[in-house]
């Protein structure tokens, strides 16, 4: 089905299939239990998890092209990743 020549391209798209069946499951969850609470806590629990798995697929991806930017702009992509956690904040 799919081809993929590169370890990077492939454990991003692995973390991404496993952070989207988490979050199925978490409705699931939701649906059974079929209680304001429970969803509630099922919900804060996937608000940890979206931010995880954007770090980690970020990482790979500049790990995987650290080669190719020059160190500043390493550090203008790490400065944009952290202002968009200093963003989700406020």
């Amino acid at each position: 089905m799919f081809i993929v020549q590169d370890r990077i391209v492939l454990g991003m798209a692995l973390i991404r299939i496993m952070s989207g069946v988490i979050e199925i499951s978490a409705a699931m969850l939701m649906l059974r239990f079929n209680s304001r609470e429970v969803a509630f806590k099922i919900n804060s629990f996937l608000a940890l998890v979206g931010p995880t798995v954007m770090i980690l697929v970020t990482s790979l991806g500049l790990i995987g092209l650290a080669s190719k930017f020059s160190m500043l702009q390493m550090v203008v992509i790490i400065l944009g990743v952290l202002l968009i956690f200093v963003g989700m904040k406020l």
